[in-house]
């Protein structure tokens, strides 16, 4: 009888404190944190077992085409080691491709790997590769996770150079705040390197192999914090110099110089962020000893989040303005279209315009054309004046019964329609995240078109996944600004609220509790008005607790459009 299950932690192979990983057969924490920099990415390449007797049972006997539980149809093999192997598979109930670890059910590891993927599969964080299922099925134990096809490998992205200021800082964040996340839930991942580190399209960072890839290797710590903070100082470390922070090579990088010890990364490469280099010597050198000497050390995920939450925040570039090329009439608008090419130098002559009709019919012509103009300005005379001598007499009519009371003179004024507000500026907002949410394309809020659009995040269900109250976009106006009304414009059904920071504010509020709700409503154009008078040069248009599902069955808010007027 299989058994299968991803809502129930299996808890019988854990002990004590100890994280839901595998409990290493030989492996201690000393020995994880200081040969560290010896691990490289030939595990994850496919290749053959190793030599190593750990009482490991042989994996099965599978191939492509090969189908799981009559769903999961194997495709490739990407990773044979140690009695188990992974393989790119399709999920042919839900047409879907996913990743599928497998192993013997009589392998060492089998019972660790089933809690480790369990326990991993109820934390639910959208910022890891979520695991789906995890099944004993007769024979055979397997794992089955998300496939991000979109998404790139940090190993990918560094191999053509470190990464710009701004998007390291957004991989330090994204990936320190889940992993504080993961801890606080028990739960470790012991082998973060580049290649378990993805970005995808819209730019989010994800982790994959959140417990699961310790298990699958026997690896465990007595340190769990201190080694996954001191992974995430080596990620940084990458991303700022292109080099592992250690003497081997790893990961496709080139390790440090021999003998020189663990250098800033400022030293290694000119220009890098001093507050980044900074931060990843305190998680790196955890021990006591910094780069500076005057920043305590970072052994925790969470007090790495703190750290950066006490740094100045890191904005995105600005975009680089291209000049449009300038306007070139077509050969076909210049009269040119089917005459042959000047030579040049040569002197164009003069056309000549075609002589007036002197035919018979063109002088017939001319007469009837004088007489219509002729009969059309005599009725139009005529129409003029009948209609000046109608308003003549209602003049009158309207001189005897005219009153002078000025409330009567008010009420007949026309009300002025409200004036458009420019937009000087808009970004991203993400109080109760980790700070950032896909502010590359913030820019399409206001660009007057609404087949561009931002967008959140995705999430697994309409309420953020029950992460957060919800994310938005704040609106800088330049100046305080009348705000009469608020026309925002998504791409499917949404609810929205409209915040108002206060009038006095003279630089742009960071907390939530700062901008007061001034109008709510939904739908997919929504257009919102305070109940009163609003004066503010600050605005935020809040997504809340009603995201729309999109085309691939996730949930995300898509905000195309926003236009303010007085």
């Amino acid at each position: 009888m299989a058994e299968r299950s991803t809502a129930a932690v299996d808890v019988a192979d854990n002990s004590g404190d100890e994280p839901l990983t595998a409990q290493a057969d030989q492996s201690t924490a000393d020995g994880v944190a200081n040969n560290r920099e010896r691990e490289t990415d030939s595990d994850e390449a496919q290749g053959s077992p190793t030599s190593e007797d750990s009482g490991k049972a042989s994996p099965p006997e599978l191939h492509s085409g090969h189908k799981l539980a009559s769903r999961y149809r194997l495709e490739e093999c990407v990773t044979r080691l140690d009695g188990f192997s992974s393989w790119r598979a399709v999920d042919e109930k839900l047409r879907r491709a996913v990743g599928v670890h497998i192993l013997p059910a009589d392998h060492s590891r089998a019972r660790s790997v089933l809690a480790a993927a369990r326990s991993s599969a109820l934390l639910g964080d959208p910022r890891f590769v979520q695991v789906l299922d995890a099944v004993e099925d007769n024979d055979i134990v397997y794992v089955v996770h998300e496939w991000l096809p979109d998404a790139t490998e940090l190993t990918a992205l560094l191999a053509s150079g470190p990464l710009e200021v701004y998007d390291a800082y957004q991989m330090v964040s994204q990936v320190a705040g889940a992993m504080a996340a993961a801890h606080r839930e028990g739960l470790a991942h012991l082998r973060l390197s580049p290649t378990a580190v993805l970005r995808t399209s819209t730019g989010q960072w994800r982790i994959r192999g959140l417990a699961v890839n310790a298990a699958l290797r026997g690896i465990s710590s007595d340190t769990p914090q201190r080694t996954d903070t001191e992974a995430i100082g080596a990620l940084l470390y990458a991303t700022l110099t292109q080099r592992w922070p250690y003497e081997s090579d790893a990961h496709g990088l080139a390790g440090l110089p021999k003998d020189i010890g663990l250098i800033p990364p400022d030293q290694v490469r000119a220009g890098v962020h001093r507050g980044l280099s900074e931060l990843s010597m305190r998680a790196l050198a955890n021990d006591g000893a910094t780069a500076s000497r005057h920043e305590s050390p970072c052994t925790t995920p969470e007090e790495l989040v703190k750290a950066i939450s006490e740094m100045p925040r890191i904005r995105p570039p600005e975009p680089a303005y291209t000049a449009p090329p300038a306007y070139q009439r077509t050969a076909y608008q210049q009269g040119a279209y089917g005459r042959p090419a000047p030579h040049p130098g040569a002197t164009q002559p003069v056309q000549t315009p075609p002589p007036p009709l002197q035919s018979r019919t063109g002088k017939a012509l001319k007469w009837s054309v004088s007489a219509l103009l002729i009969a059309a300005l005599g009725l139009g005379s005529w129409q003029l004046a009948d209609a000046i001598m109608e308003r003549g007499g209602k003049a009158d009519d309207q001189n005897q019964t005219q009153t002078t009371d000025g409330d009567d003179d008010k009420s007949q004024k026309v009300p002025v329609a409200g004036k458009p507000v420019p937009i000087a500026g808009a970004r991203d907002f993400d109080p109760f995240g980790d700070q950032s949410e896909t502010p590359s394309a913030i820019g399409n809020v206001y660009d007057d078109s609404t087949s561009s659009y931002w967008q959140t995040d995705y999430y697994l269900s309409s309420d953020f996944g029950r992460l957060k109250p919800g994310v938005g976009v704040i609106v800088d106006l330049g100046k305080v600004q009348q705000v009469g009304k608020v026309t925002v414009t998504f791409v499917g059904n949404t609810s929205v609220e409209l915040r108002s920071a206060s009038k006095d504010a003279t630089a742009e509020p960071a907390s939530f509790d700062e901008y007061s709700k001034v109008a709510k409503g939904s739908g997919t154009t929504v257009e919102l008005k305070p109940g009163k008078a609003v004066q503010s040069r600050y605005l935020l248009v809040w997504l809340t607790d009603d995201l729309p599902m999109q085309s691939d069955g996730k949930w995300r808010g898509r905000l195309a459009d926003i236009k303010v007027t007085s």
